[in-house]
């Protein structure tokens, strides 16, 4: 992704941050009453209208039940977790056992980092979509023809762990951070492939978890003067299997729920939690990954930090064998495709779900 530019006193900024600037340090310019012309998204303000879901239709699903040493417990809230994948493709997760110190001092921890001076967060910046950690802002413009309002840091945390030695004692929050998370999905994967007809291990030894791919990506969504016309990310799907995130009790996630858009209000201390494009290619649609974008506001900064799980890199994912041909009578709904392939095209803005998706004959 590109940053974007803008035109600064070289005397005022080091020569290799010069003619570079993230949204935090657009907002914090003397005198910013608009936003640029390549930040404008819409001049709809309409198109981000979004209601409220009744407080007893959006899924919550209570991990302690999940597992729980009772197996008609565990049996009711895979039911549950098979309705919410269906319906939604979104939840929320209480009683996950991650605590909430630990959440409040991640979401610290990326303050902190976003507000380190320029040219130490400009140490990790690149366009490489592989850089182990990569800082950055906005759009690559070949994909949009503007700039989100956002400025981001995305790590790959698993197979390997990496993350930035500063500010002070992240690092060491990102690790445990990351591990814990795993390991919710990993548990929440068990429940999903029991709801699928398999044993609770199918999906961790089908997708070789052991070595999949988990990434931690943190935004920032600086005030903005004009959040009717800018967008923080547009309409999107996750490439991987579960995606966990958090975020700093500022509204701004939105998601769409047969055809019309939700806001997203999580409980205290809870994830949200949705399924991603390869849940849907293994279950072979019966899951589907759900559009979902963040609008801006111009009252207070939101960060969020999202954390998804995938395949390990190498894996060739398409439809559980099981679940077509035979007695299913169903065919196969999605082309096969290594998972790094598969990032590398969304990741690079193409829609990557379309593609692989057999059309109905």
């Amino acid at each position: 992704m590109a940053l974007a530019t803008f035109v600064q006193n070289p005397t005022e900024t080091p020569p290799q941050v010069s003619k570079r600037v993230t949204v935090q340090a657009l907002v914090e310019s003397p005198g910013l009453a608009s936003i640029p012309s390549n930040y404008t998204y819409s001049s709809n303000p309409n198109e981000f209208a979004a209601s409220n879901p009744d407080e007893d239709t959006f899924p919550v699903i209570d991990f302690s039940l999940l597992t729980s040493a009772d197996p008609h417990q565990r049996s009711k809230i895979i039911q549950d977790l098979d309705r919410a994948c269906q319906e939604w493709g979104f939840f929320m997760l209480v009683n996950h056992g991650v605590s909430k110190s630990l959440m409040k001092e991640v979401l610290e921890g990326c303050n902190e980092f976003f507000n380190l001076p320029m040219e130490e967060k400009m140490e990790f910046e690149g366009k490489d979509i592989w850089k182990p950690i990569r800082f950055g802002t906005g759009v690559d413009v070949k994909v949009e023809k503007f700039f989100f309002w956002r400025d981001f840091l995305k790590c790959y945390v698993h197979p390997q762990f990496n993350f930035p030695n500063k500010p002070k004692g992240f690092s060491e929050v990102g690790e445990e951070y990351s591990k814990r998370t795993r390991e919710v999905i990993k548990e929440l994967l068990k429940g999903v492939s029991e709801s699928l007809g398999f044993e609770e291990s199918y999906i961790e030894k089908a997708m070789n978890l052991d070595s999949g791919s988990q990434i931690f990506a943190a935004n920032l969504y600086p005030v903005c003067p004009q959040p009717e016309i800018a967008m923080g990310i547009p309409a999107h799907t996750d490439h991987g299997l579960l995606t966990l995130l958090i975020e700093n009790d500022i509204g701004g996630l939105q998601i769409q729920h047969n055809g019309e858009w939700f806001n997203v209000h999580p409980l205290p201390n809870s994830f949200l939690v949705n399924t991603g494009d390869h849940l849907e290619i293994l279950s072979n649609g019966r899951y589907k990954s759900i559009k979902h974008r963040a609008v801006v506001n111009n009252k207070a900064t939101r960060i969020s930090i999202a954390v998804p799980l995938g395949p390990s890199l190498d894996k060739v994912v398409s439809p559980a064998p099981e679940l077509i041909g035979g007695e299913t009578g169903r065919r196969a709904a999605y082309l096969p495709m290594t998972y790094k392939d598969y990032m590398e095209r969304q990741l690079e803005g193409k829609p990557c779900l379309d593609h692989v998706r057999i059309p109905v004959a």
